[in-house]
């Protein structure tokens, strides 16, 4: 046993023998595991990967692929703007979709809760082919009703979706790997987003109209049906174990009024949720000029693909960067916290400072008239260079503030039932904000009035956010604070002692 792993033995036993006895976990061996029997606990040797399916880690992997095809084909096809020709249509489309989405966002947790991370997500799959299959139907039948029919109901799926996503990626992977869980998910979710948007950028090269072509639709409905059926791969999660050998704890059969009492305690509980709500009620408001102002009121639609490409991995590279530093051992995670904090404060400032310079150039008038007075800009065109970095840059500031969220969310959290509770929460009200941005667009609001809104969002919702991110993000959630005494089943409760013997050095 060399030095550095003799001193993670010592840090590791320490913080065992911190822990009630009564609340200390079980650590299994790999042995320990394969013993089951079961598939899912034996090694798997895939192409020369080494992994097992019941790893915490591989179901990350597997719920960032079932949203790599449902969500994240839908970005791809929301971020070219308006993909159908009526625009307030799909404004108002946006509209029910996030107003459904913040109503049932709020307590999709205790939906998760109850249905089980499975059938969460493979109910909540299953609206992003519906309403991909209703912009198809409206470029024939122009049937307003059932493209908005079809946002409302997405709205629904998807949060149960994402609350189910949240309780996986928040509270699966141990403490020291969160950033690093939250790295994969979102690289992997925004590679469907860039490669979706593959889809309309070889589909629309040669179209010159606003709308997207009858193939671009067939192939998201087909992708977005892929990912509604993968979900069904998802093990339950008293099935899973962490990296360090301990099971994630689950709750057997809760009740769903039990679960509705939770959430009122949790929010009468611990109030310092409520510092994180305006930016939770921020991080998806700037999508809306993001998307249909600054992409679809500039550019040209086989442009507008490009862009978002382009504009998706880049959030590839911000989740990439944050990760890494919000998982650095050279600081406690509480100076981590702080230090995300810093750079996205100091992003905020300079990413949307630039944007408003570019944006000083047109007016909402000038590029919606019939014909517009500026015309849409090209690729191909010399302008084109300034905008598309700036663009770029969006995109990576988006991941960037994303994680970070959610990496908050898993600093002061490790219990199952509440990360998925905070997940439905900031689902939720994100959405909230999301329905008003999109109507505001939908009523013309001035363009420079929505990159306004969204800067001073961005930037007041960090203010706000210091109380807890200073004061309540720890350096360890230990398991007492954290309330998980109905998650501990009896079996997988072990003596200090015993815990110390099990710790496995590398």
């Amino acid at each position: 046993m060399n030095s550095s792993s003799s001193n993670d033995f010592e840090k590791q036993s320490a913080s065992l023998e911190e822990q009630p006895e009564h609340l200390v976990l079980k650590h299994h061996t790999s042995e320990e595991i394969e013993s089951s029997g079961k598939w899912y606990d034996k090694q798997i040797n895939l192409f020369g990967l080494k992994f097992r399916y019941s790893n915490a880690m591989t179901q990350i992997v597997m719920v960032a692929f079932v949203i790599f095809l449902t969500p994240g084909m839908f970005n791809a096809l929301t971020g070219i703007g308006a993909s159908i020709e009526d625009r307030v249509t799909s404004d108002n489309a946006s509209v029910a979709l996030y107003s459904t989405f913040a109503t049932i966002g709020f307590f999709a947790g205790t939906i998760c809760n109850s249905l089980g991370v499975r059938a969460s997500l493979t109910f909540g799959g299953t609206g992003y082919a519906i309403y991909a299959g209703s912009l198809l139907s409206f470029n024939h039948n122009q049937n307003k009703g059932f493209v908005i029919f079809a946002g409302a109901f997405l709205g629904v799926c998807a949060a149960v979706l994402w609350a189910a996503q949240g309780q996986i990626v928040l509270s699966y992977p141990t403490e020291d790997n969160k950033g690093k869980a939250i790295m994969i998910f979102w690289v992997i979710f925004n590679l469907g987003a860039v490669i979706g948007s593959i889809i309309p950028l070889v589909n629309n090269l040669e179209n010159n109209t606003s709308s997207a072509n009858d193939g671009t639709f067939i192939a998201f409905i087909i992708l977005m049906i892929c990912g509604a059926a993968l979900a069904n791969a998802m093990l339950p999660i008293s099935k899973v174990y962490k990296s360090d050998g301990t099971k994630v704890s689950s709750q057997k059969d809760p009740h769903w009024k039990t679960e509705l009492i939770n959430l009122y305690k949790l929010l009468i509980n611990e109030p310092k949720i409520l510092f994180m709500f305006p930016m939770f009620f921020a991080s998806n408001w700037f999508y809306t000029y993001q998307f249909n102002n600054f992409n679809h009121g500039r550019f040209n639609i086989r442009t507008r693909s490009l862009n978002s490409l382009l504009y998706w991995f880049a959030q590839m590279f911000g989740a990439i960067i944050l990760g890494y530093i919000l998982d650095m051992k050279y600081f406690r995670r509480s100076i981590r916290a702080r230090i995300g904090w810093v750079i996205i404060f100091l992003l905020t400032a300079a990413i949307w400072g630039g944007g408003l310079k570019f944006q000083l150039g047109f007016t909402r008038e000038q590029v919606e008239g019939d014909p517009p007075e500026i015309p849409p800009l090209d690729f191909s065109d010399s302008a084109y260079v300034g905008p598309v970095f700036l663009y770029i840059f969006y995109g990576l500031y988006d991941a960037i503030f994303q994680t970070y969220t959610l990496w908050i969310l898993g600093a002061i959290s490790n219990n199952p039932k509440k990360t998925a509770l905070y997940a439905g929460f900031y689902k939720g009200i994100q959405s909230a904000g999301a329905a008003i941005a999109w109507r505001l667009d939908a009523v013309h609001t001035p363009f420079i009035n929505m990159l306004a809104s969204s800067w001073a969002l961005a930037q007041g919702s960090l203010i706000i956010a210091i109380p807890l991110i200073w004061f309540y993000v720890k350096d360890h959630t230990s398991l007492e604070d954290d309330q998980m005494e109905d998650y501990i089943n009896d079996d997988e409760v072990a003596g200090v002692k015993s815990n110390v013997e099990h710790v496995e050095v590398k």
